[in-house]
């Protein structure tokens, strides 16, 4: 109503601050609601009599373990708070409440047989210096040093070059190097950059046309899917990898170039079916495209240590096997290189997703307390995995944690369902044998996970992709649900066929 007064700007401030502040207000209200239902369900899971629940011999520190896992689902689920944030919170929850360095009155007067076995304090803070912890870290160092030196704008502008100018080419384009990108960078920073780099790309399109969508979509689509290709290149993959090479657990020792010899396939074959699919719903009205990417790559000696470093991290990377070094200790190699010669400061530190780390790092700790209290054991005696069929179990698994991923954070999905799941499949080795075993099941799980793409909330990708304008709900959510159901398909496919035949 202001705006029929030209100049009333201060009142039409006033109304839309006050507007602002109830929106607000409403806002801070569903999140208190939020916290209340989770912190209620937990106490009231807390404070249940032990033999509520069904499993038979449950002790009380299991019983909290329990509690503080629903707590982090809803609050996950929910998000009353930031993800990272639980994660903290979940940590701190464990350490004073069922490690062996909690307040006295949670574990005095309590008969030992009835406490049960208190989780190690160092073991649950040890998640936060985890070797899967320091492989991310690397990985963020490279994407910094890459963006600061110029790398990722000539190498997008070098690989992108032979896709040539004409439309549905460029498209093809923007998928493999947005999923080669995501491989190694992460897949926020990766859509970021590749978005920035289309948005002129767009503006030049006609405005009548669908070949804009099919590019902004373009990149959500294969920053997800590319981030399958290798351990760095999601969470969820790095938490699978985890517990697969655990050597107190399956010990497989899957190393990064083995992860990435029957995966980088399956992501080219799922990518290639996008752009089929991006091209049949959304078809090009204008026939060319010529692209402009700005930024050079910098020749001073410390950009050229910059890019034979980054080659020789993901050489050896790839080589792990071969070389013997893990991948987690090649991760270091750029951090201290980078650091040493000024490439990378205490500012940039602060660029380090730190948020992802802590969330990671809590999902681990959950997973510390499942097995050190026993009540994995505990909860796969109770429920006769053994018993069921091995197709119901890793494909149910695969559809949950697809369910899951759409609505939530991809590494909370995978934090919470992944230590459970390595449990049970330990359980039932014999019965999961002729499908592939463990690996199949806790693969499938990070595949189904990174193909969580139907809503704009569902990865950051997503959100940024959908923050162009340029992309409807309804046509995310179309290309996402078929995405999600064809990458499942095929890569249940894939791990089966591999896992039956011995190369798992």
């Amino acid at each position: 109503m202001f705006k029929s007064f030209s100049g009333f700007h201060f009142v039409e401030s006033i109304y839309h601050l006050g507007q602002k502040r109830r929106n607000s207000g409403a806002m801070l209200t569903q999140r208190m609601i939020k916290l209340i239902f989770a912190i209620v369900t937990s106490l009231v899971l807390w404070l249940l009599p032990a033999d509520s629940f069904g499993i038979d011999g449950l002790t009380v520190i299991e019983q909290r373990t329990i509690a503080i896992f629903a707590f982090a689902t809803l609050m996950w689920v929910l998000e009353a708070i930031p993800a990272w944030c639980t994660s903290v919170v979940v940590v701190v929850l464990l350490m004073f409440t069922t490690s062996d360095s909690s307040l006295w009155f949670f574990r005095e007067g309590i008969p030992a047989e009835e406490l049960g076995k208190l989780t190690s304090y160092k073991s649950i803070m040890a998640c936060f210096a985890d070797p899967i912890i320091m492989l991310f870290i690397g990985g963020f160092i490279l994407a910094i040093a890459a963006t600061k030196t110029g790398l990722d704008s000539m190498l997008a502008r070098v690989m992108l070059k032979p896709f040539g100018t004409q439309s549905r080419f460029v498209l093809l384009g923007f998928l493999v190097v947005t999923g080669v990108f995501s491989m190694f960078l992460s897949n926020t920073a990766t859509a970021a950059m590749m978005l920035t780099f289309l948005a002129p790309v767009l503006k030049a399109l006609p405005a009548d046309g669908k070949g804009k969508i099919a590019l902004a979509l373009a990149i959500p689509v294969s920053a997800n899917v590319g981030g399958m290709g290798t351990p760095i290149g999601t969470p969820p993959n790095a938490i699978a990898l985890k517990y697969l090479n655990d050597p107190e657990g399956m010990n497989l020792n899957i190393g990064f170039g083995e992860w990435m010899a029957f995966m980088i396939p399956f992501t080219i074959i799922v990518l290639v079916i996008a752009w089929f699919l991006l091209l049949k719903l959304f078809p090009f009205k204008q026939k060319t495209i010529v692209l402009d990417i700005k930024g050079e790559a910098k020749k001073d000696w410390r950009s050229i240590v910059v890019y034979i470093t980054f080659a020789i991290t993901v050489l050896l990377w790839v080589t792990d096997k071969v070389t013997g070094v893990n991948s987690n200790v090649v991760a270091m190699l750029p951090v201290a290189v980078f650091c040493a010669i000024g490439v990378i400061d205490r500012r940039d530190l602060e660029e380090i997703s730190w948020s992802v780390l802590w969330m990671v790092a809590g999902g681990f700790a959950l997973g510390v307390a499942l097995n050190e209290t026993g009540l994995a054991t505990h909860m796969i005696q109770a429920i006769p995995f053994d018993t069921w069929s091995p197709i119901v179990v890793i494909v149910g698994s695969g559809l949950i944690c697809y369910a899951m991923a759409n609505f939530i954070s991809h590494t909370a999905t995978a934090a919470l369902l992944v230590p459970i799941l390595a449990v049970a499949g330990m359980s039932m080795q014999e019965n999961l044998a002729s499908l592939g075993g463990v690996s199949t099941l806790l693969i499938g799980v990070a595949i189904g996970s990174s193909l969580g793409m139907v809503l704009p909330i569902s990865t950051p990708p997503n959100a940024l992709a959908h923050a162009t304008g340029m992309i409807k709900q309804n046509d995310m959510a179309k290309v996402g649900l078929i995405m999600g159901i064809v990458g499942l398909v095929l890569g249940y496919t894939m791990l089966i066929v591999l896992g039956s035949n011995g190369f798992l």
